[in-house]
């Protein structure tokens, strides 16, 4: 398994070499000089690439004995480093910052997808196989894949920018586990939409609740992938769809697509899906359209002690869309009657895969919404 993981650090390495401005090179000060530094560095030393070598782990007051064994690769600088205690690093970050080109921030305007889950559930594979092509390093140990990596996915003369991290687990005190759950919620702030990939041979879990749950709370839209659908039958099947319905009933307004990773059944669909959702999240209601939508709206139908009007309501947003609704009286504000709004909504703009945010304004007082 060593030498498996070696040779896709190795391949990993020549890819963002290839990509990459400048390169920071990081050895472990603890464990010394190993034969992937030496594969690692025979790279570098290949390319044209500006490279800064640096030692991690080490005790700076014996700095020059940890580190002396690593100047064999040929380097004609070492930083030595301790990123635990934040020693060694601004020297080396002001190098690189000196020699990188200037140039202007651009926004990207690519639709984001972050892929999240458990993990093992195949997120990293998945990313793959949309790439076709190794990306990120799979590994059936869990946390391998510790850091964001965006890539870039073109279909069908589109590109998606896809976020791939690690999964979510129980936090534990291994650091390790934490720090998956923050480079999670990291991406689920960068994200448009989020893929939350579900075992289906396992069925649904607390901790796919709490993905959903980030997931809405930092307002992405959610598709529900179902992988290793192939270990399935009919019997888990049911099991599962009604599992679903239990525990993610907040997010039923989310498309749900069975896909197998190992088989790459549907996974072709998922692009579909996106376009499908991103739609209903980037989509702008007019003011004039929306109070059509309310006049042709029978609120009687809607079972409350107060009479209830509607004055008008307009889109404040979108990604994700927000609504404000002008009610009177104030005081009938309430979730029950934002449920009952956001699924006539939905009944007539669709808004498939999206949260959609209500807020309530009155003549006494607002409603903060949700």
């Amino acid at each position: 398994k060593n030498q498996e993981m070696s040779s896709k650090v190795l391949s990993q390495a020549k890819v963002s070499i290839e990509e990459a401005e400048a390169v920071i090179f990081i050895a472990d000060g603890k464990e010394g000089l190993n034969p992937c530094d030496e594969e690692i560095a025979l790279l570098l030393r290949k390319s044209s690439k500006k490279t800064y070598f640096a030692v991690n782990k080490i005790d700076i007051e014996a700095k020059k004995a940890q580190i002396a064994e690593f100047y064999e690769l040929g380097f004609d600088k070492v930083y030595a480093m301790s990123a635990v205690h934040g020693l060694g690093v601004s020297e080396l970050i002001d190098d690189v910052v000196e020699t990188l080109p200037k140039v202007k921030p651009q926004i990207d305007e690519r639709f984001a997808v972050a892929i999240v889950g458990r993990p093992n559930v195949g997120k990293s594979s998945l990313l793959n196989k949309l790439l076709g092509q190794e990306r990120a390093i799979v590994s059936e140990v869990p946390g391998t894949t510790r850091d964001i990596i965006d890539s870039i996915v073109a279909y069908k003369g589109r590109e998606w920018r896809f976020i791939d991290t690690a999964g979510i687990k129980k936090k534990r005190v291994k650091d390790i586990e934490y720090y998956g759950l923050v480079r999670t919620l990291e991406a689920l702030d960068r994200a448009d939409v989020a893929l939350i990939m579900i075992d289906a041979a396992e069925s649904v879990s607390a901790q796919d609740q709490r993905i959903a749950d980030y997931a809405v709370s930092r307002g992405c839209a959610v598709i529900i992938l179902l992988n290793k659908w192939d270990l399935i039958d009919e019997e888990k099947e049911k099991r599962l769809r009604k599992d679903i319905e239990r525990k993610l009933g907040f997010v039923s307004f989310a498309p749900i697509l069975d896909i197998s990773v190992k088989t790459g059944s549907k996974i072709s669909k998922i692009f579909g899906q996106l376009e499908v959702v991103e739609d209903g999240y980037t989509r702008q209601i007019k003011t004039s359209t929306l109070n059509r939508f309310i006049r042709e709206l029978d609120i009687g139908r809607f079972p409350s002690k107060y009479k209830i009007r509607i004055g008008y309501a307009n889109q404040l947003a979108a990604k994700p869309p927000k609504f404000l609704f002008f009610i009177n009286p104030a005081k009938a504000a309430s979730s029950t009657l934002k449920r009952f709004l956001e699924g006539q909504l939905r009944d007539s703009f669709g808004f498939i895969g999206t949260p959609v945010k209500i807020l309530f304004k009155g003549k006494k007082k607002a409603d903060t919404g949700r």
